[in-house]
């Protein structure tokens, strides 16, 4: 499946893109333009913590594909060893433990993943356990640990968030945890001339870490480049793994219907921000876009362009059209009959069906009647319809046949 969030490169340079799609928190370089003048090999590092990724891991590679379609050479870093002790940025306290196995089941589905959203993009998939997975104790703390001073380290934020009264505390796993990926970038300067590092904004104590070791034993200038965290505008709560509600890249977790489902009911505040971040659009049209959005807000032209491009990226435009066409079903006016069969399936995974019959069983068995008095006044009282006309009596209902309380209440009759 070819890509297209990563392939249109329109008329703008890195920097200029980047900007213009608010994707830079912070960075070593001097000037931005600076990634305009080389192309580097960077390396961005995932946490595989878990058997897929999330939408605020989408954000990440999307920032690395804008990269790539640059010019610029991908490393893709599976966190192989340090997955196994656990990133403590952000975290209040310790993480729990996972096996070796599971972590290594986890980066393949990832693997899997990006190969999807790259598509023909080409990147190298690297895993950090290869070169840590032997490494002596006294190798690490005579070569790394060396570097490192225990004063610098106690004032990185992810650090000391977790120690002093009041707080959990951090254990000497998760406080080796800079050390590890330092040393990941020296590896990856070493052997693969990696000269950048990208991570997302609550990574950049980890980020300079490898910097300023890199400085410190090669005498190389080598740089790094963290970008925002993509938040939900109206909670506040980024878009991550441990965050309630997660919303995966795996059918499996979160289905097409519910991916589709999520963007399109994103509030209208910061539309036009992950309209940015998660779409190949450039300026012109997300003006034109955004001002069509305006003048008419309920519309919502806006969420139906995002839910649409961000779900043909992560499963395909097939899958789109039909969590569109699903939509429109329930919320629009296509009639259930002009689905497809497996447009049917992703419907009936979605809402309670039952077989076909009178319409006062229907509402029965399908429990949206607490039983047949409760059926017959629902229908008596306008509260029923059938593909969209409201009935007024029991009928015999066939199938497929899309049955409908309220405003938000359906059954599909099979």
């Amino acid at each position: 499946m070819k890509n297209n969030t990563i392939d249109e490169k329109g008329d703008m340079t890195l920097s200029e893109e980047l900007q213009w799609r608010g994707l830079i928190h912070q960075t070593t370089f001097k000037d931005i333009k600076d990634l305009d003048k080389q192309k580097r090999t960077f390396y961005h590092g995932f946490d595989a913590s878990a058997d897929s990724q999330t939408i605020g891991n989408l954000a990440a590679m999307i920032v690395d594909g804008i990269f790539i379609k640059h010019g610029y050479r991908a490393l893709i870093l599976a966190g192989g060893a340090t997955s196994l002790i656990g990133d403590p940025g952000g975290k209040l306290s310790e993480r729990g433990a996972q096996a070796e196995e599971r972590i290594a089941t986890n980066i393949r589905s990832a693997q899997d993943e990006l190969k999807r959203i790259y598509g023909d993009k080409k990147f190298k998939l690297v895993n950090n356990i290869d070169w840590t997975k032997d490494l002596k104790v006294l190798d690490f703390l005579r070569d790394i640990g060396k570097n490192f001073g225990i004063s610098d380290l106690i004032k990185k934020d992810f650090i000391a968030s977790r120690i002093g009264e009041g707080n959990s505390g951090i254990s000497y796993a998760e406080f080796s945890y800079t050390l590890l990926q330092g040393m990941d970038y020296l590896h990856l300067f070493d052997n693969e001339e990696a000269t950048l590092q990208i991570g997302g904004s609550d990574q950049w104590g980890n980020c300079i870490s490898g910097v300023g070791l890199i400085r410190r034993v090669r005498s190389q200038e080598v740089h790094a480049l963290s970008h925002i965290l993509v938040v939900n505008k109206t909670t506040g709560r980024k878009f991550g793994k441990s965050e309630e509600g997660a919303i995966w890249l795996d059918a499996k977790k979160t289905s097409v219907f519910q991916f589709y489902q999520f963007w399109l009911n994103l509030d209208d505040e910061g539309i036009g921000d992950y309209i940015k971040i998660y779409t190949e659009i450039m300026p012109e049209k997300f003006d034109k876009l955004m001002a069509d959005f305006e003048a008419d807000k309920g519309s919502r032209k806006a969420q139906k362009y995002l839910a649409y491009e961000v779900t043909k990226l992560v499963h395909g435009e097939d899958k789109a059209k039909s969590a569109y066409r699903v939509t429109e079903v329930l919320f629009g006016s296509t009639d259930v009959s002009e689905l497809s069969v497996t447009e049917l399936e992703m419907l009936a995974r979605e809402i309670p069906t039952t077989k076909a019959g009178v319409l006062s069983d229907v509402l029965v068995m399908s429990k949206t009647a607490s039983s047949n008095n409760d059926a017959r006044r629902l229908i008596s009282a306008g509260a029923i319809s059938i593909n969209g006309e409201k009935v007024s009596k029991s009928t015999d209902v066939q199938s497929p046949t899309l049955v409908k309380k309220g405003k938000n209440s359906f059954v599909l009759v099979k």
